[in-house]
């Protein structure tokens, strides 16, 4: 089933308290467990949507994407322009963390350091809501 995750900036040096002006919206299928589900995304990736949200700079786009290779096998990654390689933000090893609130989650954003995210909510996604973010 498909859901909508979203995650807040977690505390760090920068945010002591963490920050809910920076973050992701993630329309993606989870197993019972909480972990991203790869032979479900398989079927229903026109529906795994991300929205970035980044105080200051606006919002991006795009899509959830899974990749051969890296860390256990594979790579979740954040994919902004499907059409023009470099623009993904990868998740550090998103196949073993689970999306349930109160968990963290580490992406890489923009080429810089990772940064940390803490779940603040996981939601059953409405199928129109869903089939809304297909582009």
């Amino acid at each position: 089933m498909l859901y909508h995750i979203t995650l807040h900036l977690a505390r760090s040096r920068e945010f002591p308290e963490g920050s809910p002006r920076y973050g992701y919206e993630i329309t993606a299928p989870l197993d019972a467990q909480g972990h991203l589900n790869q032979e479900e995304w398989a079927d229903k990736r026109a529906y795994c949507r991300v929205r970035r949200f980044w105080a200051g700079a606006g919002e991006q786009h795009g899509i959830l994407v899974h990749r051969p290779g890296g860390a256990g096998g594979a790579t979740w990654m954040i994919d902004y322009n499907q059409g023009h390689p470099g623009d993904e933000e990868a998740g550090y090893r998103l196949h073993q963390h689970r999306f349930a609130e109160g968990e963290y989650i580490t992406i890489q954003v923009d080429d810089e350091k990772p940064h940390t995210f803490q779940v603040v909510s996981v939601k059953l996604a409405e199928p129109a809501r869903a089939e809304g973010h297909r582009q």
